[in-house]
């Protein structure tokens, strides 16, 4: 166990001054403890895609610049496009350099092998997951926020609408991202793309059982408000300034019954036109900013 005390950061790691992100208010006298043996980082800064080895390869450069701007210890290895002419890989080259990582030119075969077909704009890394996120630390995450603010996404199966919702998630100052452990696409390498490195900027809740989590966000405090289409009830209408966790269901079928019948509310998102449905991402968007609005103006 290792104890990161809010306040009192190691003079080997300075706190940025976005180090602690929408957790930037937390009191001084609470401590996150992490169930993590390596060097204790920022809350926002841990990383939390998980393989059975705990290591994977991450491409492209929004994704490796993040892992090296926010979490450096657990990079490995760096490998860049030989005869590569952008100039950000350079800047990132001499990045991983300063900090001791290890660089390799290779060819661009080499790179597509590496990232699994994922676009990889000459660049990948090889990263070491640090501390990952359970239901156990979901009692933590609220406490620690000044207004808790979740996002549940029950069964989002695609990677780029995974992605794209963390990104949106990070965009809006959420708290945390509550995901199933069965039901979800994996944070791999084609989610950390699509979500420009919010995968290193928020942490994923990756839960056992969805409805207990629910419960137990439940028990802290927060209300949940669930989208369905069939609501009667405008998203808009609905105050989403105090402490709330916006619920969103998977690509086809939506929430299962079990997340819903967990909702304090449902509503929906008025759609006037002829298209009676919207892509889980642009939803997913579309919620977080409303209350966000509502958080702003008031």
């Amino acid at each position: 166990m290792c104890s990161f005390r809010w306040g009192v950061t190691p003079a080997s790691l300075p706190l940025h001054p976005d180090s602690i992100g929408h957790l930037r208010n937390v009191r001084q006298e609470k401590s996150w403890r992490c169930r993590c043996a390596k060097l204790c980082i920022p809350l926002h800064a841990r990383t939390f895609m998980t393989r059975h080895d705990n290591e994977h390869w991450i491409a492209g450069i929004n994704a490796v610049a993040s892992a090296l701007e926010n979490d450096p210890v657990n990079v490995r290895e760096m490998m860049i496009e030989a005869r590569a002419r952008n100039p950000r890989l350079t800047e990132l080259t001499e990045l991983a350099r300063a900090q001791g990582i290890a660089v390799r030119t290779v060819s661009p075969d080499v790179l597509e092998r590496v990232s699994g077909g994922v676009r990889h704009q000459g660049i990948v890394a090889h990263y070491s997951a640090a501390c990952s996120f359970d239901e156990d630390d979901l009692a933590t995450l609220v406490e620690a926020a000044d207004t808790p603010f979740f996002l549940i996404l029950d069964g989002v199966q695609d990677p780029h609408n995974l992605g794209a919702c963390l990104r949106s998630a990070a965009a809006a100052g959420v708290t945390a991202v509550v995901i199933p452990k069965d039901k979800s696409a994996p944070v791999n390498a084609t989610v950390r793309k699509t979500s420009a490195g919010a995968a290193d900027r928020i942490p994923v809740v990756r839960v056992t059982n969805l409805a207990r989590a629910l419960d137990t966000l439940k028990q802290a405090g927060v209300w949940l408000v669930g989208l369905a289409g069939e609501a009667d009830q405008s998203v808009y209408a609905i105050d989403l300034k105090g402490a709330v966790g916006i619920v969103m269901g998977g690509e086809g079928e939506g929430m299962r019954r079990l997340t819903r019948e967990h909702c304090d509310y449902l509503a929906k998102i008025p759609m006037p036109g002829q298209i009676e449905s919207l892509n889980v991402s642009v939803a997913t968007g579309i919620a977080l900013f409303e209350a966000v609005r509502q958080r702003v103006a008031n």
